[in-house]
């Protein structure tokens, strides 16, 4: 490989708990679509990808350390699986702080 070569790593999980992980050197000029070519990975009717958690096209170009994940279809809706989730813990408020609390004022 050449002097302008990168690395990325492509994952994918197929089934549910399941993981696959490849690394790859590919040329600079490489895209997604090239990197999943190159493993032999095709995307399924509802599959999308994207690098670094952000939704990309088969056309984006690859930058050296980049990440590239390959993503199922939701099987369910995630604020139903949220309610559900509240439910089995016995109705108990659900608290999400994005941040620390400051000092109370009175």
């Amino acid at each position: 490989m050449g002097r302008g070569d990168l690395t990325v790593r492509v994952l994918r999980a197929p089934v549910e708990g399941g993981v696959e992980s490849q690394e790859l050197r590919l040329p600079a000029a490489s895209t997604v679509g090239d990197a999943l070519a190159t493993l032999g990975w095709t995307l399924g009717e509802a599959e999308s990808v994207g690098v670094w958690g952000r939704k990309v096209a088969l056309t984006e170009a690859l930058r050296d350390g980049d990440r590239v994940e390959v993503y199922r279809p939701l099987t369910v809706d995630p604020m139903l699986a949220r309610h559900r989730r509240h439910a089995l813990q016995g109705g108990r408020r659900i608290v999400s702080r994005h941040r620390p609390a400051g000092p109370k004022s009175g």
